[in-house]
């Protein structure tokens, strides 16, 4: 993986002018991407709703967590190098497909393994659905910035999609009655979008001829061998282990942040969902600020900035959490300073994730950016799981805020593979 660009030369291009992207195309992309925003983040909520509906401990419900994360690595590993041959557009079609399934299953099902069910196929579908549109960028675009700004549109909606689910789901969720099975029709909604998503990749075409013919040429085989090789560069390694800290961080901190706002906080379940939607509103407003800024400052210097909001934010929140907790807040007149102050470190967040995907990415060549992606996901979903099984199981242990404080670690190895990519890259 030879680097023809700095980290710093791949940030600058990204505000740069770039050539235009076929809107039918961005559209779709960023609708299918959407929908599984929308299913991956409302983890946080079905956990908090599982508790209270199907009667399920704390540790129990963290393995919803497992059954996402899980599947989208294992699923990610053995056929993100194989989807090229089987087709972008017939992947994504699959992913919809199979994540409606699962949202069908929920209201019919009425159960906690349906819950488990439906978190299996969402996994299985983002998997597909995550190379294939990752790998549809690379054909769309045909130069850094061109790349970095379709990405960042795809992913300023992923987050428009985080901050509506919690919306979406609470608009389900009967406050007053936790026994109440209202809150899955929701998944009926959801299984609608599915097929929406259906329907616009059948009618949109994208050309996949960029992928070339050494990739359909190929044995499978040695295209899952050519992925694993990645993971012999030290750049890729470095960068493997950023992306799983970062995750690892993200998901353990926005799954837990309803069940915290709740119990912690004394949040109704209503406003504890909402109000942890804020978590995902300071990443879009952090990703769109940082968009202005990083040509003046660099892409390392924004990110150690960042990691020292990260701490500071983390530092204070536990002492504030412990002297506004032991009331009954429900009414957003009641809300603490506190349920606001905490999400607001996906702030300093937001341009983490996507800066290293487009420093490695975009030295990679397209024949071989779906491997590279596969193993993206692969380390972000086993960072996921991993951030919130540890989360929950220190929550169960020491029921309070100051279970946040263990954050800090990964959040400065974080900051040590950063700095070591920088120097990677510069040399």
């Amino acid at each position: 993986m030879g680097s023809h660009a700095t980290g710093d030369d791949i940030s600058h291009g990204a505000i740069g002018r770039a050539g235009r992207v076929p809107l039918a195309a961005t559209a779709m992309l960023c609708f299918g991407y959407a929908v599984f925003a929308i299913l991956l983040n409302s983890v946080g909520t079905v956990i908090l709703q599982s508790i209270g509906y199907f009667h399920v401990d704390n540790v129990a419900a963290s393995t919803l967590e497992a059954f996402k994360d899980l599947t989208i690595a294992m699923v990610s590993f053995v056929i993100a190098a194989q989807l090229p041959r089987f087709g972008l557009r017939r992947s994504m079609l699959a992913a919809l497909a199979i994540a409606g399934f699962g949202c069908v299953l929920m209201p019919v099902a009425n159960a906690f393994w349906a819950t488990r069910a439906m978190f299996f196929c969402v996994g299985f579908g983002f998997a597909l659905m995550k190379v294939s549109v990752y790998s549809s960028v690379g054909l769309l675009s045909h130069s850094t910035s061109a790349h970095a700004r379709l990405l960042g549109i795809i992913e300023a909606s992923f987050m428009a999609a985080v901050v509506a689910s919690a919306w979406i789901f609470a608009a389900f969720i009967d406050p007053s009655d936790p026994t109440s099975a209202s809150w899955l029709h929701v998944y009926w909604l959801l299984a609608a979008l599915c097929a929406a998503g259906i329907g616009l990749v059948a009618v949109v075409r994208i050309d996949e001829t960029g992928l070339g013919e050494e990739v359909h040429g190929k044995p499978p085989a040695e295209a899952f061998r050519e992925m694993l090789a990645l993971i012999a560069l030290r750049a890729t390694q470095v960068f493997i282990a950023g992306v799983f800290l970062y995750v690892f961080v993200e998901q353990g901190l926005g799954t837990w942040l309803p069940t915290i706002n709740h119990q912690v906080l004394g949040l109704d379940g209503q406003i504890a969902v909402q109000a942890a939607s804020a978590f995902a509103m300071a990443i879009a407003l952090g990703r769109f600020g940082a968009g202005l800024i990083v040509a003046s400052i660099g892409w390392f210097r924004l990110l150690l900035i960042c990691f020292a909001g990260m701490a500071v934010i983390l530092g204070l929140v536990p002492t504030l959490a412990t002297a506004s907790a032991g009331g009954s807040v429900t009414s957003w007149s009641q809300v603490p300073i506190v349920a606001f102050l905490l999400p607001a470190i996906g702030f300093f967040m937001a341009p983490i994730y996507p800066t290293l995907n487009s420093v490695v990415l975009s030295t990679v060549p397209k024949s071989r950016q779906a491997g590279l992606i596969g193993l993206i996901v692969v380390f972000s979903a086993l960072g996921g799981t991993t951030g919130s099984r540890m989360v929950a199981e220190l929550f169960s242990a020491v029921p309070s805020a100051n279970v946040l404080y263990s954050l800090l670690v990964p959040i400065a190895l974080l900051a040590g593979a950063t700095v070591w990519l920088h120097q990677l890259a510069k040399d």
